[in-house]
């Protein structure tokens, strides 16, 4: 290993490990989703079924189990935890960030660690890189098939066409058949735009379908023969209902993958749109000559793997941010091969591009190290803390700007342009970790009751969140009672309620008795002891 690589391998490991898994635990799982894989993953290992997942004791059909699976292993060796649910996310995204570096070093040399580092540091990746979810899993497998496919293209070799196969593979068994649709789209449209369809022929590939058939459908296999209704409740329900209806009330215009793309790109957006249009550009000028050399192709393919499916997921009925997850990468990879076409990054920078940069770049800064008044008081501060976050902005910007219009150019954008990630990620770690544990999370409002509990006792929730529930279940690892839509245990158990909801809580319960236990306050919530039926 040569110094250059050794220095390559110390800023990725460097970077990766900062912005992926440094801080993990700093605060509790967020939201529905979080606690409830966690908990499945638990429950699996728990019952050494690595086949059906299982949530709450019965089986919970709505996700394949390549996350299960990696959370399964983290949690045989660092041992259940929140943060270790996270790390499956972590190393996927620390692995699709190497195999850029890897395909850049093979293809496109002189910009791989721009590559890997732009990628690295796109919000959308550090976002779901610190998440327990299946988004990161199903981005991580699809970019790796994207790239592999476009290797094939460009070098020949089989191993790369069945290092596609395999990655839909995985892809399938992160999330489903949307990884293989995806893919077919892509390709289809990179063939059909170029006037190129025997690729799209020689992409169906009889020894790759049988690899990924031999991969991905054994789970499938097995668990329909374990659970009959998987391919009902999976297929119908958790794919094409989803799509087409809002069956899980998670409705939002069409438009709504936009801004929400927009925001995965930051800080890199300026310089990602400008090199989509120059990519577009090039290819209305040269489309009916067909003059369209390798890698003005490659940037056409990027473009498109980029831009369709946040089209095609616009037009589902259901939307969640981390659909378009698996495009984010490809903003990444287009954008390093823009850098690499223009002198490898030497070339000057317009002032209207560098002064847009800059402020988006730089403007992450203000929420990130005001983070603690925008979590617990919803506005924005006035005084100090407002002069001090602009003053450090503009100061960043100022830079940045200076930076971008001097002859350094474009070779100084990735220093220039990670200062101000590693500053707003550090923010968020150091002083808005402890304010999103405590109004987002259940955890501290589970270590609270375990606190005050003088005996383990079964636990219920009337009138809170969802997210409260999951997570509260997720961290007593026993069963929420939610008294909505279960009945009153009979038996002696705490409550979790809406501060104020006594009386609704008195009409629910009758004559038995009610103890006030406490109040957390930073999610307006009270603990009741509630006795045993007479």
């Amino acid at each position: 290993m040569n110094s250059r690589t050794r220095t390559d391998v110390l800023l990725i490991a460097g970077f990766c490990g900062f912005l992926f898994f440094y801080g993990l635990g700093q605060f509790g799982l967020i939201g529905a989703d979080e606690p409830r894989y966690a908990q499945v993953a638990r429950e699996m290992l728990a019952r050494h079924d690595w086949i059906t997942p299982v949530l709450w004791g019965k089986p919970w059909l709505e996700k394949p189990p390549l996350y299960y699976w990696q959370a399964m292993i983290a949690y045989s060796i660092f041992g259940v935890s929140d943060w270790t649910a996270r790390v499956p996310s972590a190393f996927n995204a620390t692995i699709l960030v190497v195999v850029v570096y890897l395909f850049f070093r093979r293809f496109r040399r002189g910009v791989e660690v721009d590559a890997a580092l732009i990628l690295a540091s796109s919000a959308g990746i550090i976002g779901y890189s610190r998440a327990a979810s299946t988004d990161m899993a199903l981005s991580t497998t699809f970019g790796i098939a994207m790239l592999a496919w476009w290797a094939w293209r460009e070098d020949g070799s089989r191993l790369y066409l069945a290092l596609f196969y395999v990655s839909l593979a995985l892809g399938t068994l992160a999330k489903g058949p949307i990884a293989p649709f995806l893919a077919a789209l892509i390709i289809a449209a990179q063939s059909g735009s170029l006037g190129e369809w025997n690729w799209m022929r020689k992409t169906v590939w009889l020894p790759g379908i049988v690899l990924f058939c031999f991969l991905a459908l054994p789970w499938y296999i097995a668990v329909q023969l374990r659970n009959p209704n998987f391919l009902r409740e999976f297929i119908l329900q958790h794919n094409l209902e989803r799509f087409s209806s809002n069956l899980y009330h998670h409705a939002e215009p069409f438009w709504y993958f936009f801004p929400v793309t927009l925001l995965a790109l930051v800080p890199w957006l300026v310089f990602v749109i400008a090199a989509i249009a120059e990519t577009l550009r090039v290819w209305w000028r040269e489309r009916r000559a067909h003059a369209l050399d390798l890698e003005l192709q490659f940037s056409h393919f990027t473009v498109i793997w980029l831009v369709l499916p946040v089209l095609f997921f616009s037009i589902s009925q259901s939307k969640l941010p981390g659909y378009i997850l698996p495009a984010v990468p490809a903003g990444a990879v287009l954008l390093a091969e823009y850098l690499r076409q223009h002198g490898e990054g030497s070339a000057r920078v317009s002032k209207v591009v560098a002064i847009l940069h800059s402020v988006i770049a730089s403007g992450i800064v203000i929420p990130s190290l005001l983070i603690v008044y925008l979590v617990r008081q919803h506005r924005m501060p006035t005084g100090e803390p407002i002069f001090i976050a602009v003053a450090v902005t503009f100061v960043l910007t100022a830079a940045i700007v200076l930076t971008l219009a001097s002859r350094l150019g474009l070779r100084m954008l990735r220093f220039v342009t990670l200062i101000p990630v590693v500053l707003s990620v550090a923010a968020v770690l150091r002083w808005g970790g402890t304010a999103l544990d405590q109004t987002l999370s259940a955890r501290p409002v589970a270590r609270e009751i375990f606190g005050m509990e003088t005996k383990p006792l079964p636990l219920a929730v009337d009138g809170v969140s969802r997210e409260l529930e999951y997570g509260l279940t997720f961290y007593r690892n026993s069963l929420t009672i939610r008294y909505e839509y279960s009945p009153v245990p009979a038996g002696e158990h705490l409550v979790v309620v809406p501060e104020g909801w006594q009386s609704e809580l008195r009409q629910k319960l009758g004559s038995r008795r009610i103890s006030f236990l406490g109040h957390y306050a930073p999610q307006h919530v009270d603990y009741f002891w509630v006795s045993a039926e007479k």
